[in-house]
Parts: C-alpha cells; sequence; structure tokens
C-alpha cells in the first residue's frame, strides 16, 4: 500500500490578473504568494488490483486524474489500482483542493509505477493543473510559504521565487463564513472577464520586502499586516464582481 499525505493550501491572491487587450504577447499572469496548512488537508492510499477502483469522498475526480497520470505512463507499467481517498475537504473553499487531490493521486501512481522521485511539477503538467497558481504545486513538495512568479499562456507551471519554512509555533486558524457562495467554473470566468488590472508592482513589493522577510524573521504581526494589505491590494481588482476588494460584510468586518 501507498499513502499520500498532502498539505492544503491558502492563496493570498493573484499578483497579475489578465486583463483582456492589455497583456503583451508571452507576458506573464497570475503569480502570487500562499501557505500550505496541514489540516484539513488530503489523504490517498492506492493498492494494486485486478482491476480499477475508486472509492471516498471525491472519487470520480479521483479517476479522472488517475486516468490523466496514466496517459503518461509508459504502457509496460501501466496496471490496476485500488484507489482510497481517505480524507479531503470540500471543494471550492479555498483550499486547493483540486490541485491538493491530483498530485496526491498522481504522486500514489507515480510511487506504484516506479518513478518515486517524480517532483509535483511534473506531475501537475501530467494531470492538468497549475495553469494559474502554482502555489499548491510547489507547496505539495515543500510546505511552508511559497511565492510563484507566474507564467506566459501555454502549458507548464509558474516558476517557485521563494520558499520559507515558517516558525513551528506559528498556528493558523481557518474561518469559513456561513452561507458563503463557492466561486468556481462560469462564476470564476465572470470574474475573470470583469477584472481590473490592479497594481501588480505594489504587490510584488509586497511580497519581496514584509512578506517574506516577516515570515522569515518569525515577526507574525508583521506578517499578518503585510498579509492583510496584500488581500486587500489582491482583491481590488475583482470589486466589480464581488462588491469591493473584500466580498461580503463579513469579510470586510
Amino acid at each position: 500500500m501507498i499513502r499520500v499525505v498532502a498539505p492544503s493550501r491558502l492563496h493570498f491572491g493573484l499578483v497579475r490578473v489578465p486583463v483582456a487587450g492589455e497583456s503583451a504577447p508571452g507576458a506573464r499572469a497570475f503569480g502570487g504568494v500562499g501557505l500550505m496548512v496541514d489540516q484539513p488537508g488530503v489523504v490517498v492510499t492506492v493498492r494494486p488490483a485486478a482491476a480499477w477502483q475508486f472509492e471516498g469522498p471525491l472519487a470520480s475526480r479521483a479517476q479522472v486524474f488517475a486516468a490523466r497520470f496514466m496517459l503518461s505512463v509508459p504502457e509496460e507499467r501501466r496496471r490496476g489500482f485500488q484507489v482510497l481517498v481517505e480524507r479531503c475537504p470540500a471543494e471550492h473553499t479555498g483550499l486547493g483542493v483540486g490541485t491538493q487531490l491530483g498530485l496526491a493521486v498522481a504522486k500514489a501512481l507515480a510511487v506504484a509505477t516506479g518513478a518515486r522521485e517524480t517532483r509535483a511539477a511534473e506531475l501537475a503538467v501530467r494531470v492538468g493543473r497549475g495553469e494559474r497558481s502554482a502555489i499548491g504545486t510547489h507547496g505539495f513538495d515543500s510546505g511552508g510559504l511559497v511565492a510563484e512568479g507566474g507564467k506566459p499562456p501555454g502549458p507548464g507551471v509558474a516558476p517557485l521565487v521563494e520558499h520559507v519554512t515558517l516558525p513551528e509555533s506559528w498556528r493558523v486558524v481557518l474561518f469559513t463564513p456561513g452561507g458563503a457562495g463557492r466561486w468556481y467554473g462560469d462564476d470564476e470566468r465572470r470574474a475573470f472577464a470583469t477584472a481590473a488590472a490592479g497594481a501588480p508592482a505594489a504587490l510584488l513589493d509586497l511580497v519581496r520586502t514584509a512578506i517574506v522577510p516577516a515570515a522569515a524573521a518569525g515577526d507574525l504581526d508583521a506578517f499578518g499586516d503585510a498579509v492583510h494589505e496584500f488581500n486587500r491590494r489582491a482583491g481590488e481588482p475583482f470589486a466589480a464582481a464581488q462588491g469591493g476588494a473584500m466580498r461580503g460584510p463579513k469579510s470586510r468586518r
């Protein structure tokens, strides 16, 4: 049996929101900063089986990821497996579930088919993740605080720019406002379609001069102030879709 335990991802916001008609050919978009948390996390186990079986929460998504991954495996290594999703948070709650589940399934199958050392960036491409943000992809391998540099249109995963291992004493408390809508699919596409350009230079400056140094120094107050300011600025491009830099009165309070 092979068991993969993956963290959950918290994304602080995008650095550069792509705006129709404003991007030069090959220009990088997205980019951002976030951190990985141990809980609630994703746990996937894989066992050899006579025929493919998928069980547990989001089993149908696990099946899609497994099928994509196995298409990239040499034919002589392909065989059936039982894939069990032991633990997985609800989708579309800001925890990067799709990427973490896809990478966990891919990593387990990579180990099972003799490719134990395959890194998350390659696994992400093989299961169709990392098309925008790469925070969860790099964080799958490294944990901690992750900043990535964005990417031009097309395949591939944005490069890792900064990684900081956070102090052991720090704790993260997750609050999900009751009745909060989940943005994905058409809602997410509409939000991007109406997004403004934002201030990528100011956001990059916050990452480089405030968020990363505070994390490296273990200065929780400075880190919290910098992340709050980054959240506010990163939300401004989506003000038209969500009614302000923060979505809803609970988030604003």
